[in-house]
């Protein structure tokens, strides 16, 4: 057992079990000690990987990052096609194998972490202004105007997002903050009130989940030139008066 607990690939057994403690307890309340044993690999070898626990934690970053399992990992997928679906996924659903949702990792390591001098602080800030950078070269492909603002609009919705979705441990919350997100590249995005309009009629008919009200007046069954008639109309109107005979 010892030999094997020296043996090859404990890097990745340590940053596995890392993984696995910091998701369920928190990046504060996992010891070194705590790594070792779910590993399982000697605390001798871990020290000789990661000097510090500032190490492991920046390498478990590290590690979330090159796996694709971050939040911005959707803005690079050429597979999704157009750009604009890319920004959606920003609100997709978290993890549904999981027990509990978790928020962005990057936020929980800065609270653990609050010193922005800090060797962690500063990685975490890193990747959130990279995710920024990434949103807002999407969003010029789409044609924005003003990228790195819109970009940091979306950016807040995201993060907010997955906040509360980890503090409610509600799985889909990124509905709401999808919603914000579509309003304002319609506002951004030329011609993007009407293509957002075409994509929520198309996605609420699929999914009934889905609790967005498309702000298009084809929805509401009568064009919107017949409505203010129709408003303009019932205000005039006045109610007879009956007189006394």
């Amino acid at each position: 057992m010892a030999s094997e607990r020296r043996g090859r690939g404990g890097r990745e057994r340590f940053l596995a079990a890392a993984a696995r403690l910091f998701a369920t307890q928190g990046i504060g309340a996992t010891g070194m000690e705590q790594v070792t044993e779910a590993a399982p690999v000697s605390q001798r070898t871990l020290y000789a990987h990661f000097r510090t626990k500032n190490d492991l934690v920046i390498a478990h970053l590290q590690d979330l990052v090159g796996s694709g399992a971050t939040l911005e990992a959707v803005l690079t997928r050429a597979d999704l096609a157009p750009p604009r679906e890319r920004i959606r996924r920003l609100f997709g659903q978290r993890a549904p194998e999981a027990t509990w949702v978790r928020g962005c990792p990057f936020i929980d390591a800065t609270a653990e972490f609050p010193d922005p001098e800090s060797a962690v602080h500063s990685y975490a800030k890193e990747q959130k202004s990279r995710m920024v950078r990434l949103t807002a070269a999407v969003v010029t492909e789409l044609g924005c105007r003003d990228p790195l603002a819109l970009a940091e609009q979306l950016a807040t919705l995201a993060d907010g997002a997955a906040s509360r979705a980890m503090v409610l441990n509600e799985t889909h919350y990124g509905r709401h903050a999808r919603a914000a997100a579509e309003s304002l590249l319609a506002e951004a995005l030329p011609g993007g009130r009407e293509q957002g309009c075409r994509d929520r009629r198309r996605r609420s008919a699929a999914d009934p989940r889905d609790l967005r009200r498309p702000h298009c007046s084809s929805t509401t069954g009568s064009p919107p030139g017949r409505r203010v008639a129709r408003r303009t109309e019932s205000r005039t109107r006045r109610p007879r008066s009956r007189r006394a005979r």
